[in-house]
């Protein structure tokens, strides 16, 4: 068999770093995060069923620091995804595929999450939740 110079696949090293390819891999590991994260609600919802004393070791787990970066971390996940998710409905219309627009929408879509993630743990915290 002949000894071809054949090129190298490109790796990571390669490519700099855009906020496209940032919202694409982040889109997919909030999936994962929220997959993941639903564990924290269905326990929470079981223990809601299962009486008082589960409830309370729910609540003493997620009101842990630990509990609370999780749940703030779940949360922030949800508005991302979420973002990200309108943002692609909006591409499969074929809109948005310019590389300004593109570039906006996926600017928008992470600054979104984190004002929804504010907004609604300051209604978690204005009704006196997280406690």
């Amino acid at each position: 068999m002949a000894d071809k110079q054949r090129p190298l696949s490109p790796h990571l090293q390669v490519y700099r770093w855009q906020i496209q390819m940032v919202t694409s891999i982040l889109h997919r590991a909030t999936g994962i995060a929220l997959a993941v994260g639903t564990l924290l609600v269905v326990w929470g919802i079981l223990a809601l069923a299962s009486g008082e004393a589960a409830f309370e070791q729910f609540k003493t787990c997620t009101g842990s620091p630990i509990g609370l970066i999780l749940l703030v971390g779940w949360t922030w996940a949800l508005g991302y995804h979420l973002c990200n998710g309108i943002r692609h409905l909006v591409q499969d219309t074929g809109a948005g595929y310019k590389i300004p627009q593109f570039v906006r929408s996926s600017w928008l879509s992470v600054i979104g999450s984190f004002v929804l993630t504010v907004l609604i743990w300051a209604c978690v915290l204005a009704q006196g939740g997280a406690a």
